[in-house]
C-alpha cells in the first residue's frame, strides 16, 4: 500500500507540474495576443493566439508517436522523464521572450516555435502518466486511481490559475500587464527540473517489467498499433472527443470568452476559472468511485446526456451578464466534464494491450486533442465573429456529446462480447 502511494504522489506531482507549464498559455490569452501581435483588431489577435495555441497540439500526435515509441520500448519511466524536461524549459522562453513592439515579427514566429515544442512534449505526458498509473492499480481500484492523472492535472491547471488571480490582484493592471504575466513562466523552470527530480527517482510500472521478463515487448510499437489496433484507436479517439472539446472550452477559452465578448474583468474571470477547476476536481474522484463499483459505461452516458441537455442553458447563463448566473453556469458545466472525464484514463487502457498501450493511449488522446480540442477556442472565436452568434459554444459540445455516447457504445459492446468468450 505504501508502495502505490509513493507511486501516486510521485506520479501527480510531476505530471501536475507539466500541466501547469501547459495551461499558463491558455491563462494569458489576452495577454499573449496585446503582446505578441502587432496593434489593431484585438479579436483578430486573439484568433491568432489562439492559432498559436491549436498549432501546439498539432505536434501533439507525434510527440505521442515518439513517446509512445519509447515508452512501450525501453519503459514508462524513460519517456515520462523526457517529457517534462522538454516542457519547462520552452515555457521559461514565454516568459523571456521579447514583445512584438521590441523584435516585430519574430515575436509571433518564436512564440509559435516554443508552443510546437511544448506540443511534442505533453504528447507524450498525458498518457504516459494514465498508463504508469494504471498499470500499478488493482483491478477494483483502477477507475479511481487512473483519475488521479486527471486530479493532478486540474492541480497543475488549478496553481496556474491562481497564481495568475494572485498576481492580477496585487498588482497594479499597468504592472502585471507589462511584466506580472511573465513571472508564472519564469518560474515553471525551477517547478520542472522539481518534476525531473521525482520523475527519476521512479520505479518501473509492474505491467511494463512482466512484458520485458515474459519477452513480450515490441520492437515496432507504432507500426503494430496502426496495423493491429486500429479498430481501437477510432474508438477511443471518439470517447475522448467529450473531454478534450469541454475541457478546452472551459479550461482555455472562457477567460478571454469572458472578457472580450461578454465583457467581465479579467479578474472576474480567472476567479470564475479557479472555482470551476475546484469543483471539476472535486467531482472526479466522487465520478471515479462510483465507476469501480458499478457499470463505469452506462454512467458516462449519463454523463453525455447532461452535457447535451445542459449545452444551451450554459451559454444561456454566461450571456446574461451576471457574474452569479455566470459563476453558476460554470460550475455546473465543471462538475459533468469531471464526472465524464474521471474514468476515462482506466477506460481506455483497457482498450490496448500492454505492448502497445502508451503509443495507442497517446496517438489517440493526442489526434482528437490536436484535431478538435485544440483548435476549439480559434475555430469558436472565429465562428462567433461570423456568425454573431454564441450558441455555437453549445452545438461544439452537443456534437461531442453525440460522437463520445456512440464510441461508448461500441467500448461497452465489445465489453460484453468479451465477457461473453471468457464466460463460454
Amino acid at each position: 500500500m505504501s508502495s502505490i502511494k509513493k507511486v501516486i504522489t510521485s506520479a501527480m506531482i510531476g505530471n501536475g507540474l507539466e500541466w501547469y507549464d501547459y495551461a499558463l498559455y491558455g491563462h494569458f490569452a489576452a495577454l499573449i495576443s496585446k503582446n505578441f501581435f502587432p496593434a489593431g483588431d484585438a479579436k483578430i489577435a486573439l484568433i491568432a493566439t489562439f492559432g498559436i495555441f491549436a498549432a501546439g497540439f498539432l505536434m501533439r500526435p507525434l510527440g505521442g508517436i515518439f513517446f509512445g515509441y519509447i515508452g512501450d520500448k525501453y519503459g514508462r519511466k524513460s519517456a515520462l522523464s523526457l517529457s517534462i524536461l522538454l516542457m519547462a524549459i520552452p515555457t521559461a522562453c514565454i516568459g523571456l521572450l521579447p514583445t512584438y513592439e521590441t523584435i516585430g515579427i519574430l515575436a509571433p514566429v518564436f512564440l509559435t516555435i516554443i508552443r510546437l515544442i511544448q506540443g511534442v512534449a505533453i504528447g507524450g505526458e498525458f498518457g504516459g502518466s494514465i498508463i504508469y498509473l494504471v498499470e500499478h492499480a488493482e483491478k477494483n481500484q483502477k477507475n479511481l486511481i487512473g483519475s488521479t492523472t486527471i486530479i493532478s492535472m486540474l492541480i497543475g491547471v488549478l496553481f496556474g490559475s491562481g497564481i495568475s488571480t494572485f498576481l492580477s490582484e496585487i498588482m497594479s493592471p499597468e504592472n502585471f500587464e507589462n511584466y506580472g504575466w511573465r513571472i508564472p513562466f519564469i518560474l515553471g523552470l525551477f517547478i520542472g527540473l522539481v518534476g525531473l527530480y521525482i520523475r527519476t527517482h521512479l520505479g518501473e510500472s509492474p505491467a511494463f517489467l512482466d512484458a520485458q521478463e515474459t519477452g513480450h515487448i515490441s520492437d515496432k510499437p507504432v507500426k503494430e498499433t496502426f496495423m493491429e489496433n486500429s479498430k481501437e484507436l477510432i474508438i477511443a479517439i471518439g470517447a475522448y472527443f467529450a473531454v478534450t472539446i469541454p475541457f478546452y472550452i472551459q479550461v482555455v477559452f472562457m477567460n478571454s470568452f469572458m472578457v472580450k465578448f461578454l465583457d467581465y474583468k479579467l479578474n472576474e474571470a480567472l476567479l470564475v476559472n479557479t472555482v470551476s477547476l475546484l469543483v471539476m476536481m472535486l467531482v472526479t474522484p466522487i465520478s471515479a468511485y462510483l465507476c469501480d463499483r458499478f457499470n463505469r459505461e452506462k454512467i458516462m452516458k449519463y454523463v453525455l446526456i447532461a452535457y447535451f441537455i445542459f449545452a444551451v442553458p450554459f451559454v444561456f447563463l454566461l450571456g446574461s451578464g451576471h457574474f452569479a448566473f455566470a459563476l453558476i453556469s460554470q460550475i455546473i458545466f465543471a462538475a459533468i466534464i469531471g464526472a465524464y472525464i474521471a474514468p476515462i484514463p482506466a477506460l481506455l487502457v483497457d482498450i490496448f494491450p500492454t505492448r502497445t498501450c502508451y503509443t495507442g493511449m497517446s496517438i489517440s488522446c493526442n489526434v482528437a486533442a490536436a484535431i478538435f480540442g485544440g483548435t476549439a477556442p480559434a475555430l469558436i472565436t472565429w465562428a462567433i465573429g461570423v456568425t454573431e452568434n454564441y450558441y455555437i459554444i453549445s452545438a461544439y459540445i452537443i456534437f461531442a456529446a453525440i460522437i463520445s455516447y456512440i464510441s461508448i457504445g461500441k467500448i461497452q459492446k465489445n465489453s460484453q462480447m468479451k465477457k461473453s468468450i471468457n464466460f463460454e
